[in-house]
């Protein structure tokens, strides 16, 4: 089961919280902004928030009144069956209530919880309070075969109906069941393929794995082989490759329509498609190996709500981070399992083969950059390693690109539109490209009258570049050119200010702010409450009638 989120929404929860948290060390405490400290992640608004996890399929652990959560997410409830365990805990831990996701193991979470809190679970649904398990939710490394009919064959126990036991079904031998090895209605545990009949519940245990090679059909070929041999399709627990085929997108796309796992291994050469069938249900991470994960991800400016969602799941699920210290804690907490490996921020390169050496063992590792990783950031580094190696495991590397927001469109959100016709985005370090270019590049644009925005302005071992770009500007500007300075945009103590290019001076700027100088059609005027609007407008030139 996927970690819990246990979600808050004051400080009055947190002692909660953290009891339930130590049943879960995974789970992390999800807290409201200005209302909790100390939580492990901090969100704006308690609505999206749950509908947010309940929609990656996250089990909740709500501590809060039942009503506020059944309210939230009732607009989402739309198929029983397919839901992730939803509670509701009160804020002293003296209630503990499972709300949904009777088929998500609730009830189970709900007992433990309860358990650790000292307190009874209030399970209301029958057939657990009558059978001391919930029949159509069987244990990991097991799959139900039809809902509907095992509701009915349910109901049919409740009535007082006597059941038969044929296979191996251990986590049984403790259900309160009226056993008879004459009854009409029999749970049939086991891998051959059968059709449901109404008094049957049929549960297949996950213990065939297919080994087989990319080509065209491959999941309809699958199926059929399953079928010639009698065995379940809901029997298969993965597919196992061989590691040199790990980026076929036909193994890849076969995995999806089956839903089961992608495994690889150094395979000899052997028949398109061969079954294998264990006695019981199987632990597909001691089968092979999964393909490695790269993921270079941009956390944004630093505020959580200003993360993409993408990139929260990527570091949920993710093995491995790697980057600079400071981006690495900002994208924490993690947890005990995910191994941190902060170096120094002028250790890009290091860092990019560092990442694609752990990928290639079959890990998933994530690369940290504030921002977008594509703008001045991680993501070109991580290619150009990729471009340069000759290891043909780093291909194999499953790689992707997660986008952020990045410091100038952030800065430029807090103080309008001021790139919001066409701009330039260059950074001033001189550190991988001469200083020639960058004056080059700083003319010819400030020549076209773009906006400009300037990453990396100055620094102590750079400290005149700033100046000299700014008289460049100002050849083709006027002093009265809007400037916009943002210092740690989304991060607390963030700074906004508005001033002029005949106005601004070096000594305003360090390395942590970003520059925004507008062009000649750029436009200031007040706000209400005090401050500016900085906007560039879309037309240019005279403006067009409306």
């Amino acid at each position: 089961m996927t970690a819990p989120a246990i979600v808050i929404l004051g400080n009055g929860s947190l002692a909660t919280a953290r009891s339930i948290q130590q049943v879960y060390p995974d789970a992390l405490i999800h807290g409201l902004a200005e209302r909790v400290d100390g939580a492990d992640r901090v969100y704006s608004e308690f609505g999206a928030t749950l509908r947010q996890l309940y929609q990656q399929g996250t089990p909740i652990i709500a501590l809060c009144a039942a009503g506020i959560v059944i309210r939230t997410l009732a607009p989402l409830l739309l198929e029983k069956g397919a839901e992730p365990a939803v509670l509701a805990v009160a804020e002293d831990g003296s209630a503990v209530v499972p709300l949904l996701g009777g088929l998500g193991g609730v009830n189970v979470l709900a007992r433990e919880i309860a358990a650790a809190l000292g307190v009874a679970a209030a399970i209301t649904t029958s057939g657990e309070l009558r059978f001391g398990t919930c029949l159509l939710n069987p244990p990991k490394g097991y799959q139900l075969a039809d809902l509907e009919l095992g509701k009915r064959f349910v109901s049919d126990l409740l009535a007082g109906e006597s059941v038969r036991i044929e296979g191996a079904a251990p986590w049984l031998d403790q259900a309160n069941l009226l056993e008879d090895q004459q009854a009409n209605l029999a749970i049939h545990v086991g891998n051959r393929e059968r059709v449901p009949a109404p008094n049957e519940l049929l549960i297949y245990p996950k213990n065939v794995w297919v080994t087989c090679r990319p080509g065209a059909q491959l999941a309809l070929r699958v199926r059929e082989a399953l079928h010639d041999a009698g065995i379940a399709v809901q029997s298969l627990a993965c597919l196992l490759a061989n590691d040199q085929d790990m980026a076929s997108p036909e193994l890849h796309e076969a995995s999806l329509d089956l839903g089961v796992p992608l495994r690889f291994a150094a395979l000899a050469d052997a028949d398109d498609i061969v079954i294998t069938a264990a006695d019981e249900p199987l632990d597909v991470s001691l089968i092979g190996r999964p393909r490695g994960r790269l993921a270079v991800i941009g956390l944004g400016p630093g505020a959580a709500e200003l993360m993409v969602p993408a990139v929260k799941a990527e570091l949920a699920r993710c093995t491995d981070v790697l980057g600079y210290e400071t981006y690495v804690r900002m994208a924490g907490p993690f947890r005990a399992d995910q191994v941190q490996h902060c170096t120094d921020n002028r250790e890009e390169m290091q860092r990019a083969r560092h990442a694609f050496e752990l990928a290639a063992q079959g890990r998933s590792v994530v690369v940290v950059s504030s921002g977008d990783p594509g703008v001045f950031a991680m993501a070109a580094a991580v290619l150009e390693a990729l471009h340069e190696s000759s290891d043909p495991t780093w291909q194999q590397v499953d790689l992707e690109i997660l986008p952020g927001v990045s410091a100038s469109l952030a800065t430029a959100a807090q103080a309008g539109a001021p790139l919001g016709h066409d701009f330039c985005v260059m950074s001033l370090s001189d550190n991988l490209k001469p200083w020639s270019i960058i004056e080059k590049r700083l003319d010819l644009a400030s020549q076209a009258d773009l906006a400009l925005a300037f990453y990396n302005p100055i620094s102590r071992s750079r400290p005149w570049q700033l100046g000299r770009a700014l008289e460049i500007v100002a050849l083709h500007r006027t002093a009265e050119t809007p400037v916009v300075l943002g210092r740690d945009i989304g991060r607390p103590g963030q700074t906004l200010r508005v001033t002029t290019l005949g106005q601004l001076t070096p000594d305003q700027v360090d390395m942590r702010t970003m520059v925004l100088i507008g062009s000649s059609t750029t436009c200031v005027f007040p706000r209400a409450g005090g401050g500016e609007w900085v906007y560039t407008p879309r037309w240019y030139g005279e403006k067009p009638a409306s």
